[in-house]
Parts: structure tokens; C-alpha cells; sequence
């Protein structure tokens, strides 16, 4: 005859209480304190938690264990619970030890992988617990086993991505090392050649005729251009190793301007591009590094002037918006297309560059402007329409 399915699961019950009872020996605990227990354990989903013998073997079974090892009671009681362990996990530690570690000290705590029955394996948090009767002898172990996969994976991914971490920072440190020591040994020489062109340049060594003067001049045009390279990459360095330091104090964004306006007047008179000088209120002060709010504006200007076409316009003016100090350049170039205003702020980056581009320097005038401007707990933005021209905002802390 067939147990009615409300009947197995009682004879079930039953079966654990008399197994219960006997690991806690003679005498045992009253059969309502075991059945609560039973019920309480049972009803456990998050953890796998079941009764060892003395030996290992498998006395009774919960449904979180069932959820997580994937046996049924039927399949797995009375087996020994090294059925779970992987074989490097056998190969490490024996089971049996473990055991012996919880009869001595009371209790053994470990991680490791597990094996479902499915093959699968998982991390588990494993705790065993020795039994012990009111005599105080030995009577079994309670195992408790939770899954911690999730959990380690998180912590290998953590710990993957601080060591990735790490070595880009080491690596940007070892690179910036690099730029900075290139930097200053490449303008020494140089230099040294502007100095010479300069002695030829006044007749020191005898007098030049024509020819020779103009391609002096051109020498020293590229000198000077190699220079303006080196200036920015030793820059760059130091902006990245965080090795730059600031002044901060009130600067008035008039005088910024006049101590720019002489620097790039020959360039722009050279492209033919007009600059106009708006707004010079001297009541628009911010609190900045002078030098280096002069760095950024030249910065600005000279690439305004480089990609505005002859006979174009640029123009500079200052404001004040809320608690900000604005300076902007705007121009009449060609413009910036709409995915390409952030990636002009990135290191090496020029618009529209080819190996023919006439467009000189190393794409760094921009991203060091914005790092200086940000380490003066300000910023650099632009605003661009192709065809119709740019405007970059400096803005800073009022003062």
C-alpha cells in the first residue's frame, strides 16, 4: 500500500526525531523540543544546515541544504559528507581533519569549493559544530554551509580591478618620469642652438648677407616651434604626476588679458585674424594662479588663431556669472563637430589632423588648459557649431 504523501512526509518526521534523539543518547531531550527543532531547521532556506554521526555520515537533511547541494533526504542521508568536497578540496584538507578539529576545539570554520550534485561547484562558508550530551560525550556535529560564489567573485573582481589600478598607476607615474626627464634634456640642447642663432643672427662671428639671415630665421622658427613641443609635454607631465602646484589668490581677469594680448598679437597680425578685447571691467576677479590663468587664455588664443581661417575674427571677453569669474574666447572657425567637443580636451588630440595637416603641435594645449583650470577648482568647456565658429569658457571661483 502506498503512503499517502501527508503520511511519507510525517514517517519522515518521525524517522529524523528518532535520529535526533538517539545522536543526543539516552534519556534524550523531550520529543517536543526535537520536534520544534525539526520544524525550525527545516524551515531554513538560505542555509544548508543537517546532523552528522560521529563519523561523518548524514543524519538528517533540510531544505536549504536540498536547494543548495541539489540531493533530496531520500538520496543523501546516511552517505558521508565528504560526497561534497572537491577532489584539490580532498587533497587539502580531509575531511575526517576537519572533524577531528571541531571534536577538539568545539567548532571548525573554513572556505572553500563545494560540489553540487549536478557536478557544479560553489564557494561555500562551511561550519561544524561538535554535539555533545549532558555527559558530555561526543554524539555528533551539526554542519552549517551557506554559498558565498557571489560574494568571493566580487571580491576577485576587487581585487583584480585594484590591482589593474595599480599598475596604471604605476605605469602613468613611469610614463610621466619618462616625459618629464626627455622634456628637460631635449631643451638644453635647444637652447643652446636659439643662443648660437642669436650670436650668428647679430654678426658676433662676421656679418650675414641676406640668404644666410633668412635661413637663420628659419632655424630659429624651428627651434622655437621644438621648443613650444618639449614646453608642453614637460607640462603635461608635471599636470599628470600632480607635481604642479598653485598660487591661489585674487586675480583680476582684465590684467589676464593685457598680459596675454602682446603674445599672440603677432601671430594673429601674421594670419591676418582681428582680436577683439570686450569688457574690460576690473571689477571681475577671480580667485586663481595668475600664471596660470595667463597659460590657459594663451592656450585658448593660440589655437583660435590656428583654426581660423585669414581675414576671420576672435574675440575676448570676461564676465561674471553667479558665483563664477568667466573668461571666453570665441572665433570664426570651423567649428567643432557635436561628438568631438569632449575628445578635443583628451592628450594628442587635433581636429581634423593628417600627416599634410598644417595644424602644428602635440594636442596637448587643451587638456593641459583643462587640468589647470580644474586644479584651480574651476573648469574649461566649449560650445561649437560647424561652419559658424567656437566659443571656450574659462570659468573660475569668484573672489
Amino acid at each position: 500500500m502506498t503512503d499517502h504523501p501527508q503520511g511519507g512526509a510525517a514517517r519522515q518526521g518521525r524517522e529524523e526525531d528518532a535520529r535526533f534523539r538517539s545522536a543526543l543518547g539516552a534519556g534524550g531531550a523531550p520529543h517536543e523540543t526535537v520536534d520544534i527543532h525539526r520544524l525550525l531547521v527545516a524551515s531554513v532556506q538560505d542555509y544548508a544546515i543537517f546532523v552528522l554521526d560521529t563519523t561523518g555520515h548524514i543524519l538528517t537533511w533540510n531544505a536549504g541544504a536540498e536547494r543548495l547541494k541539489g540531493y533530496t533526504a531520500e538520496e543523501i542521508i546516511g552517505r558521508h559528507f565528504s560526497t561534497f568536497y572537491t577532489p584539490d578540496a580532498l587533497d587539502r584538507a580531509h575531511p575526517q581533519h576537519e572533524l577531528r578539529v571541531a571534536e577538539a576545539e568545539g567548532r571548525y570554520e573554513e572556505e572553500g569549493w563545494r560540489i553540487r550534485k549536478d557536478g557544479t561547484r560553489f564557494w561555500a562558508n562551511v561550519v561544524i559544530t561538535a554535539l555533545r550530551n549532558d555527559a558530555g560525550e561526543l554524539v555528533g556535529f551539526a554542519k552549517v554551509t551557506r554559498d558565498l560564489t557571489d560574494r568571493r567573485a566580487a571580491q576577485l573582481q576587487a581585487i583584480e580591478d585594484a590591482r589593474r589600478l595599480a599598475e596604471a598607476e604605476a605605469a602613468n607615474r613611469a610614463k610621466s618620469e619618462f616625459l618629464a626627464t626627455m622634456s628637460h634634456e631635449l631643451r638644453t640642447p635647444l637652447n643652446a642652438i636659439g643662443g648660437y642663432v642669436d650670436l650668428l643672427a647679430y654678426g658676433v662671428h662676421g656679418a650675414l648677407n641676406e640668404a644666410q639671415l633668412t635661413a637663420l630665421e628659419r632655424v630659429r622658427a624651428g627651434q622655437h616651434h621644438l621648443l613650444m613641443l618639449i614646453n608642453d609635454l614637460l607640462n603635461f607631465s608635471k599636470v599628470e604626476a600632480g607635481r604642479l602646484s598653485y598660487i591661489i589668490a585674487p586675480v583680476r581677469l582684465a590684467d589676464v588679458a593685457g598680459a596675454v594680448e602682446p603674445l599672440i598679437a603677432p601671430q594673429a597680425a601674421g594670419r591676418r585674424i582681428a582680436i577683439e578685447w570686450q569688457d574690460a571691467d576690473a571689477t571681475v576677479v577671480a580667485a586663481a594662479d595668475a600664471a596660470r590663468a595667463e597659460q590657459i587664455l594663451l592656450n585658448l588664443l593660440t589655437n583660435a588663431v590656428k583654426y581660423t581661417e585669414p581675414g576671420g575674427s576672435v574675440s575676448v571677453r570676461h564676465f561674471l556669472r553667479g558665483d563664477r569669474a568667466a573668461l571666453e574666447v570665441g572665433d570664426t572657425g570651423g567649428g567643432i563637430p557635436a561628438d568631438q567637443t569632449e575628445a578635443i580636451f583628451e592628450p594628442f588630440t587635433q581636429l581634423g589632423r593628417t600627416l599634410t595637416s598644417s595644424h602644428e603641435g602635440a594636442g596637448l594645449g587643451l587638456a593641459i588648459s583643462r587640468e589647470l583650470a580644474r586644479g584651480m577648482r574651476g573648469d574649461l568647456t566649449v560650445s561649437s557649431t560647424v561652419g559658424v565658429g567656437s566659443v571656450f569658457t574659462l570659468s573660475l571661483p569668484r573672489s
